[in-house]
């Protein structure tokens, strides 16, 4: 995802683009990954990943970064992701003591593994929460994570889960205005 061409589309009558209300559709990559988020959240593209805020940095109070990785069609039955997971947060913040219990969810060509880590943030002396999202599909690899403070727990529960219940990897779009056309 290094390379970011940032374009707004005027969607064609009819396109078959839904979001939930209040949210609008991220897509990248011709469709790679898709997903909802809220409408007034801040899109920030890094160097190896695109990082969403709910206000403009430095007054936000969460970010939301996406890392992708496509690759041939591979046979993963013997990496399973609840174990993938594990070794992935375990070398997460020194100060996270606390990993939860692995979810997994897994629809046609997509599979997904998510849990919640909570520590002290360091520099704010608060307490965090990071929520670890690892999903695939035949050709396509996802990092998602949610980092926020534990008191917008409530508020950003539903976010989380819009997100989670509107991911869609793998897609090949090759013009997205008149909607979720596959090429």
């Amino acid at each position: 995802m290094a390379d970011w061409d940032p374009q707004a589309l005027k969607l064609k009558e009819g396109h078959g683009w839904k979001a939930k209300p209040g949210y609008k559709i991220f897509v990248a990559d011709h469709g790679a990954i898709r997903f909802d988020l809220p409408k007034e959240w801040v899109v920030v593209p890094g160097p190896k990943s695109i990082r969403f805020y709910d206000r403009q940095p430095p007054d936000d109070n969460c970010r939301l970064e996406v890392s992708l990785i496509r690759h041939p069609p591979i046979d993963w039955s013997g990496l399973p992701l609840p174990k993938l997971i594990r070794e992935v947060v375990k070398d997460g913040p020194k100060d996270a003591p606390n990993i939860g219990d692995a979810h997994t969810l897994g629809r046609p060509n997509l599979e997904l593994v998510w849990t919640e880590l909570s520590f002290i943030d360091a520099s704010e002396r608060r307490d965090a929460r990071s929520r670890v999202c690892l999903a695939r599909a035949p050709n396509t690899h996802a990092v998602i994570t949610l980092d926020f403070w534990k008191d917008d727990r409530s508020r950003l529960g539903p976010v989380w889960e819009a997100l989670l219940s509107s991911l869609e990897l793998g897609l090949s779009i090759k013009d997205p205005t008149p909607g979720p056309v596959p090429m």
